[in-house]
Parts: C-alpha cells; structure tokens; sequence
C-alpha cells in the first residue's frame, strides 16, 4: 500500500510540475507579441526562413543581378546574435533568377536538418531543361553543413517554365518538388502543376507527373507553394486560370506522400489577366496557414490538418489596391502575423506593412509600416519560442 501511494504522489507532483511549466511559458508570452524587423543580410532580396525542430533559423536569399544572380545561404543557432558565414547555393555563379518576384528561389529543411533549394534557371545557367528551355535547377546542403552539392535540372518533359515553383520536404526523407508548366496544347487554361518526389533525401528524383486538375490550368507567371506538416500531409497552394478567365486560388492535398491529391478552392477571382501574385502556406498554433492576394488585398485561411477543411478568410484591416506578396506565422498560442508589401510592381520597390491578430482571428493593435522594401523584393515571416515575430525583407 505504502508503494502504491508514492506512486500515485510521484505521479500528482509530476503532473503539477508539468501543469506549472506549461503556465510559466504561457504566462511569459506577452498579451500582444512582440515584431521585429530584419533585413536581409548584405541586401539581399527574396528571403526564405524556415526554424527547424532544434530551433536553428535557415535563411537563403537572392544577391546581384536579379536576371542573372547568386542565392545565399546562412543560419543562426538558437540563442546566437550572428548568422553563420553565407554559403553560395547555386554551383554555377550568376545561373539564379528573381525578375518579377514569383520566380525566386525557395527552400525547405527536411530530415536531420538538410537544407534543399529550387531555383529558375537564368539565361546563363546549365544545365539547360528539354529542348535548351529554362531548367528548374536543386541543390541540398551537403552532409559535411559546409556546402550545397552541385545543380542539376530536375526537368525531363514538363517545359515551359513561367512563374511557380516550390520544394517541400518531410523528416523520413521524402522531397516534394513542384511547379506549373504548359502541356502539349499552349495556354494558361491548358497548363499544370507537376510534381518530382524524391524517397532518399534528394538523391535522386523521379520523373514529374501532373498533380492538379487539368480543367483548372495554372496562371503562367503566378507564384505557388509547397509545405509538409507535421503529420507528413503535402500541401500545394497556387493560382488556377481556367478557361483563361477564373484565376482561383487552390489548394491541393496530399496525405499518401504524394501519389493523389484532392483539390480544394479557397478564393474565387474571375480576372481576364495575371496579376502576378504569390502566396504563403506555413504551420502554427496547431493550423497550417496558407496566405494569398486578390485585386489588392491580402488574406489568410487556416487548414485544419485533420480535416483539410478550410476556415473563413481572414483579411488585412483597411481598404488598399496594391497589397501584394502575404507571408504569414502562428506562434504556439494561435497568434497570427500577416505581413505583405504596399506599392511594389514590376521593377518597383515599396514598403513592408502587417497586422497581428489574435487566435480568435481579431486584429491587435493597428497595422504596422516600414519603408525601404528593395525592387523584387518579398518578405518572410517566422516565430521565436517565446512567442514573438520577426519579419525579413
């Protein structure tokens, strides 16, 4: 009897000690958190962020000519005040792209931390995609964290290349590279988007197959995403044009690692043009979040991961016409960041705004400004344990 009753005393005081730590990192997440700005290191354009699972913030940014330019890399340690020293992503120096904004490079880190990048190729870039057409060029941090192997085109049919691409990855391995191309009959309301899945950490990568509804096409020189949960669901964001004219938003879900999709529409624009938009998918306060625009304004949806349901849309307070470029995050209460850009166009830089809101989906405070947003420019957007927000651009 005596022995059970310290058992059952272990087992109370192990669960107030539990039930006070998680007050005490509660308590110490102010009312309304904290935004911090920082700029891309050595001005830099087009920052990614990703922290991962130990807390080390992965960053990679755009330098140079913006048609024909380098990515760099850096991280951060937890508690560190300085980035490491920048590794040159792309093999081949001036073989990046960043004209237009939808075409910059993107990243995702993956199991034990290994860092993977896609990028347009630009006209200087080998190795060349079918035909001599614009390669989608990978690299991947090598095991040594000191280097990124050398680029490889991971186009083998699916050419004409225009705006959108995306890598996401998951902790057992799996690599998910996307992006939209024409099919055998030219046209936006004929293109898709097509997905190269590698099962080794990148080694290697099979040959692309067509993902998204082909009734939906694919806006040619729209921005799109790719994301992996927790639960491993692969999630695809990017902008529809059927019939040339029904430039949705779509979301396409994946919980088999890929190999079916179900689609889901999240905003509906009828619009006879391409506005050049991108979007945002991110996962926080127990949601994945995805974040687009339309005719000038920026929103954000949460996902349920269980469900894949889609929640109402949550718009930036205000009325405007040239917000552009969302980036979104939660912090583990369910606190929600929404930054974007006022007044960027084509080879026009603008300024940096956001908005906090509550979990309930309430605005804290007012919206936020800052100039100096550079040509081509974008920002990025990710959380600190403690609760707070930082903004790149």
């Amino acid at each position: 009897m005596k022995s059970l009753l310290n058992i059952a005393w272990t087992i109370a005081i192990a669960f107030v000690a539990a039930t006070a730590l998680v007050y005490s990192e509660t308590a110490r997440m102010p009312e309304v958190p904290q935004v911090e700005l920082l700029r891309t290191p050595v001005g830099g354009i087009q920052p990614q962020t990703v922290v991962d699972s130990r807390g080390v913030l992965h960053m990679i940014y755009f330098t140079g000519d913006a048609a024909a330019g380098n990515i760099e890399y850096v991280r951060r340690a937890p508690g560190a005040d300085a980035f490491s020293k920048p590794i040159r992503v792309n093999s081949q120096p001036g073989s990046a792209l960043a004209v237009g904004t939808v075409r910059g490079p993107q990243m995702a880190v993956g199991q034990d931390g290994r860092v993977y990048v896609v990028w347009f190729g630009s006209s200087k870039a080998t190795p060349k995609g079918p035909e001599g057409s614009t390669p989608l060029l990978f690299s991947r941090l090598d095991a040594s964290g000191s280097a990124f192997t050398p680029q490889r085109n991971l186009v083998r049919y699916a050419k004409g290349l225009d705006g959108g691409l995306s890598v996401a990855a998951d902790q057992k391995g799996d690599v998910y590279v996307v992006w939209h191309a024409t099919g055998k009959i030219p046209g936006e309301a004929n293109r898709r988007v097509y997905l190269a899945r590698s099962t080794n950490s990148g080694r290697t990568f099979s040959r692309e197959v067509p993902v998204s509804p082909a009734a939906l096409g694919a806006c040619g020189c729209c921005g799109m995403r790719a994301f992996v949960d927790r639960r491993g669901a692969l999630f695809v964001l990017y902008r529809a044009a059927a019939e040339n004219i029904h430039r949705n938003m779509t979301l396409l879900v994946s919980a088999d690692h890929g190999r079916t999709f179900r689609s889901e529409e999240v905003s509906s624009w009828q619009l006879n043009a391409c506005p050049m938009s991108t979007d945002y998918l991110t996962e926080g306060g127990r949601h994945v979040l995805a974040a687009w625009e339309k005719a000038g304004e920026v929103y954000f949806d949460r996902i349920n991961p269980a469900t894949f349901q889609l929640s109402s849309a949550f718009a930036a307070p205000g009325q405007s016409n040239d917000r552009k470029h969302p980036a979104v995050a939660a912090n583990s209460r369910g606190d929600v960041l929404l930054a974007w850009t006022e007044g960027t166009g084509w080879k026009q830089g603008g300024s940096l705004a956001w908005q906090l809101f509550s979990k309930a989906g309430q605005p804290l405070g007012a919206v936020g400004h800052a100039p100096g947003v550079p040509v081509w420019d974008m920002p990025s957007v990710y959380t600190d344990p403690n609760g707070s927000f930082t903004i790149v651009y």
